[in-house]
């Protein structure tokens, strides 16, 4: 059993929609790593300056943007590297 939970907030599902096939494929690889491992290097998690968000990587080019609170990830967004730059 996991140790992390995840929680999807609304505005996440038209974005996880958008994106193309084997996309979706490694982000439920890399989810699965989130809450099993978070720590793994694949994730390479990190915190976006100056804000209460985090991010992991889903591939070179797509990226997943969520908050920590407690033992809960809440994804918010999922996209190009381009959303990083919304923060």
């Amino acid at each position: 059993m996991s140790k992390y939970l995840i929680a999807i907030e609304p505005e996440f599902f038209p974005q996880y929609d958008e994106l193309p096939k084997e996309t979706k494929k490694k982000f439920k690889k890399q989810l699965s790593y989130l809450k099993d491992n978070p720590k793994h290097n694949s994730l390479q998690i990190h915190k976006l300056e100056g804000t209460d968000f985090w991010e992991f990587y889903v591939d070179k080019g797509y990226r997943c943007v969520f908050k920590i609170e407690g033992s809960v990830y809440k994804l918010y967004f999922v996209g190009t590297h381009k959303l990083i730059d919304r923060f």
